[in-house]
C-alpha cells in the first residue's frame, strides 16, 4: 500500500486521529537545534546527585534535607520528596458554578532508581538487573493497589533533558492515583467497546494483523512484540505488547519476564543506535485499571515516545496545528519501523 500522500489514521485505543504527511519529511530545517546527550561523560558516583547511594536528598517541609539514601546496591524505591500527589488530602469545591468542576485527588508518588551507578542507562544494565526492575514494578503494583482509595498505578520514565528529566541518574517513577487517569479511561472505554462490538480483544487483533503483515514490526521474540503503531503520533513511537493476552504486569510468569528483559534491552539499543546517542523518550506501562482477572478487553502494553525527528539534534515539535487541531507526523510509521529494525543490532 502506498502511504506517501497525506492521509489520516485513527487510533483505535483513543478514538483520536493523526494526520500523516510523508511529503514534508524533506523540507528544509532552520529551526531549533538541540544538544546531543551522552551519559558516558558522567561519573559513576556524583556527590551532588540526590539519587546516588549515601547522598542526602532535598526534602520539602520542616525536615528539609533530613533524608539520606541508603548505600543501595540494586533497585531502590522511595517516596518522592516533592510529590505531585498527596495521600489522604481533601479539597473543598462547594458552591461552585456548574462549569467550575473540581474533585479531590489523592495519591502516592515514588521514585525507582534502577542502579546505584550514575553514568549508565537502562540499556547498559545486565539481565539480572533488568529483571530486578521488572519484579519491583510488579511488587509496587501489588502493594499500592492494596492501599485504600488507590485505584490505578502508572509506571513511567522520562529519559533525557529533552523530555524534562531533572536528574541523569537512571530512574523512573511510579504514581498511584485515587482516580483512573483520562488516557487510561479512554483506552479502557475503546478496548471494552471493541470487545463488545467484535467479540475479540483489540490489541490481540492488532498483533495478529501486524505479525502477518510485518510492515511495522520492529522486534519480536517468543513472548513479546515491539511495533510502530499504525496510528503513531511521534516520529519513532513504539508499542511493546505481550503475544499472550495479559492485562497487567502482575499476570506475567518467569519465562515471560525473562523474555521481556531481552526485548526491552533490544529496543533501547535500537533507539540508541538510531542517532548514536542515548535516545531521550517518555515511556510507560498501561495496565488494567481494575482486577486483571476480570479484564478480558484490556491488553497490557507499554508506550515509548521519543521526541527526535531527523537526527540527534532535531526534534519533533507538537505545536501549532498539533495543539489547535490534531496530531501530525512527517515520516510514515512504516519508514520509522524500518529504520528502527536496521538499528536493532
Amino acid at each position: 500500500m502506498n502511504y506517501q500522500r497525506p492521509h489520516r489514521r485513527r487510533n483505535p485505543l483513543t478514538g483520536r486521529w493523526v494526520l500523516v504527511s510523508p511529503n514534508r519529511s524533506a523540507r528544509p530545517w532552520q529551526g531549533s537545534i538541540e544538544t546531543a546527550e551522552n551519559c558516558l561523560s558522567l561519573p559513576e558516583f556524583d556527590p551532588d546527585c540526590h539519587l546516588c547511594p549515601g547522598n542526602p536528598r532535598l526534602s520539602a517541609g520542616a525536615d528539609a534535607g533530613a533524608e539520606r539514601n541508603p548505600h543501595y546496591k540494586g533497585v531502590f524505591v522511595f517516596d518522592n520528596d516533592f510529590p505531585a500527589l498527596m495521600y489522604g488530602v481533601n479539597t473543598s469545591f462547594e458552591n461552585a458554578p456548574p462549569w467550575k468542576q473540581g474533585v479531590t485527588e489523592t495519591g502516592i508518588c515514588r521514585v525507582i532508581c534502577y542502579s546505584p551507578l550514575h553514568n549508565i542507562s537502562v540499556s547498559d544494565l545486565d539481565d539480572t538487573s533488568l529483571l530486578a526492575v521488572i519484579n519491583t514494578w510488579e511488587n509496587q503494583i501489588i502493594e499500592l493497589m492494596s492501599i485504600p482509595d488507590i485505584n490505578y498505578v502508572q509506571i513511567f520514565e522520562n529519559r533525557g533533558i529533552m523530555m524534562g528529566c531533572s536528574n541523569p541518574h537512571p530512574h523512573g517513577q511510579i504514581w498511584a492515583t485515587g482516580t483512573v487517569p483520562c488516557n487510561i479511561e479512554s483506552e479502557d472505554y475503546h478496548q471494552a467497546k471493541y470487545l463488545h462490538d467484535n467479540g475479540t480483544c483489540l490489541l490481540c487483533d492488532v498483533l495478529r494483523h501486524e505479525l502477518a503483515e510485518r510492515e511495522r514490526i520492529v522486534l519480536e521474540n517468543r513472548h513479546w512484540t515491539v511495533l510502530v503503531p499504525y496510528w503513531a503520533e511521534w516520529p519513532f513511537e513504539t508499542m511493546l505488547l505481550p503475544k499472550h493476552h495479559s492485562a497487567s504486569l502482575t499476570d506475567l510468569d518467569s519465562e515471560q519476564k525473562n523474555s521481556l528483559v531481552k526485548i526491552w534491552k533490544q529496543l533501547l539499543i535500537s533507539y540508541d543506535n538510531l542517532f548514536n546517542i542515548s535516545m531521550p523518550f517518555s515511556f510507560g506501562w498501561h495496565i488494567a485499571p481494575s482486577d486483571p482477572r476480570e479484564m478480558k478487553s484490556w491488553h497490557l502494553h507499554a508506550h515509548f515516545y521519543p521526541p527526535l525527528l531527523r537526527s540527534a539534534t532535531i526534534k519533533k515539535f507538537m505545536v501549532g496545528y498539533e495543539m489547535l487541531a490534531e496530531s501530525q507526523r512527517d515520516i510514515s510509521p512504516e519508514e520509522a519501523a524500518e529504520r528502527l529494525r536496521l538499528s536493532a543490532f
